[in-house]
């Protein structure tokens, strides 16, 4: 592409000034790859059918994660009451390390050929995680909420190593045991022990030992 004149050299010729360095805006092209095939030729000595219900089914679990992921962070933003400080910084917390599960899952079904699931309404109409409302919930909803989303990630997840152990992909199985199954294990004994009822001021027993001694 030519510019604007540029001055003129001894000679009198007129310099020609490039610029090149222009976006090409607007570009649509088909895609490269279609969602749910898997690349042939790859030298992971695992046979294409295996590869492609493995990313199938890593795909379930990944929309299950970014769903459980953002169930996290709604919590995290809409918690009240007596228990708001320690919750708010809990859920955070669970949301970080959700967030990184679903960057593993993701490159995992990569790493295999697959193309994973990416954009919200996808994976709003993939997940098995039922749909909150828009609005506030109590804190025993949102903590059961969370549980039960966990417990459809962490039966998947023991269904899926399962397999992936029989078929022969030990690279997936070791990702679902040692960073999803662990991580979701995790997350629910320190949710699940927020549940449990016992008093916040006066323990029970020592109720019980004053009646009897009054």
């Amino acid at each position: 592409m030519i510019g604007k004149k540029g001055s003129s050299g001894g000679n009198g010729a007129r310099t020609k000034v490039r610029n090149d360095a222009q976006p090409r805006l607007h570009q649509r092209a088909p895609e490269i790859q279609s969602y749910g095939t898997v690349t042939y030729r790859l030298p992971l000595n695992l046979e294409t059918a295996v590869r492609e219900e493995i990313t199938e089914k890593l795909n379930q679990l990944l929309a299950d994660t970014i769903t459980l992921r953002d169930l996290y962070k709604k919590s995290h933003w809409q918690v009240a009451g007596p228990t708001f400080y320690q919750l708010h910084l809990l859920f955070d917390k669970h949301y970080e390390e959700q967030a990184e599960l679903v960057d593993t899952v993701a490159e995992r079904v990569q790493i295999l050929g697959g193309v994973s699931i990416a954009m919200a309404h996808d994976v709003a109409e993939t997940t098995q995680i039922e749909r909150p409302p828009k609005g506030r919930e109590e804190v025993p909803v949102q903590l059961s909420r969370l549980l039960d989303a966990h417990q459809v990630i962490i039966e998947e997840v023991r269904e899926m190593a399962k397999r992936a152990s029989t078929l022969g992909d030990d690279g997936t199985n070791d990702m679902l045991i040692s960073d999803v199954l662990r991580t979701n294990e995790m997350q629910v004994w320190f949710i699940s022990e927020h549940l449990v009822d016992v008093p916040l001021v006066h323990a029970k027993q020592g109720e019980s030992t004053a009646k009897k001694t009054a």
